[in-house]
């Protein structure tokens, strides 16, 4: 833990409260002391100081769903896309999600450390200060379990915050019949991966698990202290989002076909809803219906999605300006979803928040407002990442 007093910050960014101008942050022992007028900031002798030189300060971005232990990549795919082939065709064929999982079985677990740690330490580079990682491109045991084991070594010798999800029900292995591998999910893997998993996910969509079969492996999931987490109304509306709703799942992800009774379930049971408009962009699909589902009073969260078949991305600024341009995210409810919500869908209620007590994780940015985020999203702002009050990044 390190100790900083952050001055010269041109507009502050809290999520609790309004923006403040001429302000100043304070971290000691990890933790935020103090965040607001520069005016009346306490003394100071025994910290870092940093001056901001007039730039703004946001809350750290925290990516709530990411699928970055892999190996290989599946560009062709891309381009296969790209020339009017589906993704649906392109798994059916050998493609797509099995496609990575034999690149994956194939590797070693030094080498898949080494190649996660390098995206976390870019996405760090660009302003994210935790995240979400989760499993689900080894479909057996042992893969999985090392999945888990790389992403958690990837938080403890990166220094950041990660939540890890079991995901062993991405899709069903070629060659194996779906209700035996339902078996293998909840008889062996999960009580496997217990102890290195937070979160269970299932994929519940055509072509992949369906309603029932998720509810049995999340209800498994839950008596072993995995909490729920579903992909849902991706690729169709399969009834994934109302199966969240049901369970009191901590999220439900994608949500590209939710409807507004999706939206009203979601908010009265409380599940975060984390849009991946990213996904959306790369398979040319529909947005997720993200400002319906914030009128209707649920927590939204942004997240990349980073994968190598459908979002390669690993950029929250990117994931913002397309919320922005393409889902119709207001800019202030782009930034507060990529940040305090992003925070909220991982159980994180001191992230995502720059206020006494909170953790110390920010940005500063190389812009004096932080709607410079998706105005420029080609161009990496921050200028600093500070992850529990210590620099982690600066340019």
């Amino acid at each position: 833990m390190s100790g900083l007093y952050l001055t010269g910050i041109g507009h502050l960014t809290t999520n609790d409260g309004e923006p403040v101008t001429d302000a100043a942050v304070i971290i000691d022992d990890g933790v935020v002391v103090y965040a607001g007028p520069a005016v009346g900031a306490p003394e100071r002798s025994d910290l870092e100081f940093v001056d901001c030189g007039g730039r703004a300060v946001i809350p750290g971005f925290v990516d709530a769903h990411t699928h970055l232990v892999f190996a290989g990549d599946r560009a062709g795919e891309f381009s296969r896309r790209l020339a009017g082939e589906t993704y649906q065709s392109i798994a059916a064929g050998g493609g797509g999600i099995m496609a990575t999982v034999e690149a994956t079985r194939a590797t070693g677990e030094e080498e898949l450390f080494e190649l996660a740690s390098g995206r976390v330490a870019r996405m760090i580079a660009a302003g994210t200060t935790s995240l979400e990682i989760k499993s689900g491109y080894g479909l057996d045991v042992d893969t999985e379990i090392r999945l888990l084991r790389v992403a958690r070594r990837v938080g403890e010798e990166l220094g950041i915050t990660v939540r890890t999800t079991f995901l062993g029900a991405h899709t069903t292995p070629h060659g194996r019949d779906r209700h035996r591998y339902v078996d293998l999910v909840t008889d062996e893997m999960l009580p496997a991966v217990r102890g290195v998993a937070d979160y269970c996910d299932v994929f519940v969509d055509d072509g992949a698990f369906t309603v029932d079969e998720a509810r049995r492996i999340l209800i498994t999931a839950a008596g072993l202290g995995m909490a729920a987490r579903v992909h849902a109304e991706q690729l169709s509306h399969s009834g994934g989002a109302a199966l969240a709703a049901e369970i009191g799942a901590v999220s439900a992800d994608h949500l590209d076909h939710a409807t507004a009774e999706d939206a009203a379930a979601l908010a009265a049971a409380g599940v975060v809803a984390v849009l991946l408009p990213g996904a959306s962009y790369a398979l040319r699909g529909p947005q997720a219906p993200g400002p319906m589902l914030w009128e209707a009073g649920c927590v939204v969260a942004l997240a990349t999605d980073c994968n190598p078949g459908t979002s390669y991305i690993e950029s929250m600024g990117l994931v913002v300006s397309l919320a922005v341009v393409e889902m119709g995210l207001t800019v202030d409810q782009a930034l507060w979803a990529a940040t305090r919500g992003g925070a909220l869908a991982l159980g994180l209620d001191d992230h995502g928040v720059l206020r006494p007590g909170s953790v110390g994780d920010l940005v500063v940015l190389d812009a004096p407002t932080p709607d410079h985020v998706p105005y420029r999203p080609a161009t990496n702002l921050a200028w600093a990442t500070v992850v529990g009050g210590r620099v982690a990044h600066r340019v």
